[in-house]
Order: structure tokens, then C-alpha cells, then sequence
């Protein structure tokens, strides 16, 4: 019996990348002739015609599913998904544009078949058309994210990867509402192989991932995987307190010994000011984590259906 591979393809106003991708993943599936494919859409509450797009495709082609959410509720949602509907024995999760290259498929089938790894993962080797300021942001957040987490965490690490069954039960049972794919796929560990490409442009539409976005999804990754900013600004407190205990025994010894009052409200006010701010920051990481804790205690589902054509487990 030929092993199954499950394509899980989170969408979100994809209409004009999905026939040329469409195009390719059925061209690699060509290829790859002693496997069964199943193409699964995750319509992400898409406002253009994905979903018609997609219910086309599945008239046409038995091997297309599709859920489509009844809202948007973001990628991380649409990749949960994904892994809970697919049927495959080996599960990839990739983009619709097609800057994660189909062509990588067959290795990566053959990296997890042959060589013994459960997941093979893939990362960029450069950042070509992606704008300077958001390179060095990127790839400072996941130096960052390493040092401070034990999520492994690749720098340049795509979304895009091929996983067996074992380590997609593993991610499924990391039922937590405020996900970090990311996070989640290092966390989880095995044996794990990484393909290195080069950085390839969207084949149509435009990346729904604005600089603004991406930094709180950055802020979600660290605090989704580390408690480091609550231990830093503790620290920050303590340091606060001590300086705060030295200068005032300096004070006093300056006004005993030599007679020197303490003058000048403008400097008394930048202290002023500071010691907020650092206040202020410290009950804004820890609303941080009481704000996702306040998620996960609600119990919402992760996503809703509106509309599927997967069959039921």
C-alpha cells in the first residue's frame, strides 16, 4: 500500500497564486509516483474568491479538500488545522504563494523514508527582496529568542516542512489557544533535518505580513516560550531599588558633612519620569502573560468551520 502525503496549505486571500500553485504541487506529485498526495486548503476566512477557487479545483480534482473558517483567525490557526484534518502519513505544511519550493518535496520524502529523520524542515539562506530594516529586525529576534527559550528555533526558519505521523500527533497535543508554530515545531524535538534554499518571490498577490504584524508576532513567540522579560524586569527593579538606597545615603552624607542641600526639580522630574517608565514597563510584560493566560483559561476553540469537504475521521 503506497504511503499517503498530506499538503496542508493555510490561505488567506490567496486567489491569484492558487492556480499556479495548484499547477506545481500536482507537477511534484507527477514526480513522485509511488506516493499518494491529498491537497489540503485551509480557507483562513479569506474576503476575495478562494473559496470558489477552491471549491472548483475540488470538483475537478478528488485529491483537493478544503476547511474554510467562518472568520479569519490568522495562520497559526490555519496550520492547526491543517494537521488535525490531514489523513496522510507524512504531513507538510507550505505556503500557497510559492516561496516554499514544491521541488523540495521529493528530498524531503526521501530524508524521512530512507535516512531515519521525522521531520524535515526548511530555511532560507538569504533575504533577497525583503527590505533592510526587516532582515535586521528578523534575524536579531531569533538570536534573541534562542538565548532566552529552549525552542530551537533556526534562523531563517520557514513554516515549511515535512513531519511524520509521530510528530504530528506530538504538535497536536499542544492544545494551547495562542500558538507559535515556530516555537511549537522546535519545541517538540526529534530528529530533524534542515533544507537550506535560496529566497524565492511571491508567484502572485501580496504578503499579508506588515512590519507592524510581525513584531507582535514576534512578541508572541517570546512570550509564548520563555519567562525570561518577567526575570529581566525584575532584575531591572532590583537594580532600580538598590541606586534608588545608594543615592540616598549619598545625599545624606553630602547634607550632614557639607551642608549641601538637594536642589533642581528638573533632574528630580527626569527621575521622576524614569522610574514610571520602568514601572509602567514591568506591569505591561507582566499584563502580557496574564493576557494569555486569561486566553487559554476561556477555552475557546482554536478555529470554527464554516464549510469543509474533508471527511470525517
Amino acid at each position: 500500500m503506497k504511503d499517503m502525503i498530506t499538503v496542508a496549505v493555510p490561505c488567506y486571500n490567496e486567489e491569484p497564486a492558487l492556480p499556479a500553485f495548484y499547477r506545481e504541487i500536482c507537477r511534484t506529485a507527477q514526480r513522485m509516483e509511488d506516493v499518494e498526495f491529498e491537497f489540503l486548503f485551509i480557507n483562513d476566512g479569506s474576503r476575495d474568491k478562494t473559496l470558489e477557487v477552491l471549491r472548483e479545483l475540488a470538483e475537478k480534482d478528488k485529491r483537493v479538500k478544503y476547511v474554510s473558517f467562518s472568520r479569519n483567525f490568522g495562520k497559526e490557526a490555519g496550520i492547526y488545522a491543517g494537521l488535525k484534518n490531514a489523513r496522510g502519513d507524512y504531513v507538510v505544511v507550505m505556503d500557497a504563494d510559492l516561496q516554499d519550493p514544491p521541488d523540495l518535496l521529493p528530498e524531503m520524502y526521501r530524508y524521512i523514508t530512507e535516512e531515519g529523520y521525522d521531520c524535515v524542515g526548511s530555511r532560507r539562506v538569504d533575504r533577497k527582496g525583503e527590505p533592510p530594516i526587516r532582515s535586521f529586525f528578523a534575524r536579531m529576534f531569533y538570536r534573541i529568542i534562542n538565548r532566552i527559550s529552549d525552542a530551537d528555533i533556526v534562523d531563517g526558519a520557514r513554516d515549511f516542512q515535512m513531519m511524520n505521523r509521530t510528530v504530528v500527533d506530538a504538535i497536536l497535543s499542544m492544545g494551547e489557544y495562542n500558538r507559535f508554530s515556530k516555537g511549537i515545531f522546535g519545541w517538540v524535538g526529534f530528529r530533524k533535518k534542515w533544507l537550506e534554499y535560496e529566497n524565492v518571490e511571491r508567484v502572485a498577490g501580496e504578503t499579508k505580513w506588515s512590519f507592524w504584524k510581525l513584531f507582535l508576532y514576534a512578541l508572541d513567540g517570546i512570550v509564548a516560550f520563555s519567562t525570561a522579560p518577567l526575570v529581566i524586569s525584575s532584575v531591572i527593579g532590583l537594580i532600580c531599588c538598590l541606586t534608588a538606597f545608594f543615592m540616598i545615603l549619598v545625599i545624606i552624607f553630602r547634607t550632614l558633612f557639607f551642608g549641601d542641600p538637594t536642589a533642581g526639580w528638573p533632574s528630580l522630574v527626569c527621575i521622576l519620569l524614569l522610574l514610571s517608565g520602568i514601572q509602567m514597563l514591568g506591569v505591561g510584560i507582566l499584563g502580557q502573560y496574564l493576557a494569555k493566560t486569561y486566553l487559554e483559561t476561556k477555552k475557546r476553540p482554536i478555529y470554527l468551520v464554516r464549510e469543509s469537504n474533508v471527511d470525517p475521521k
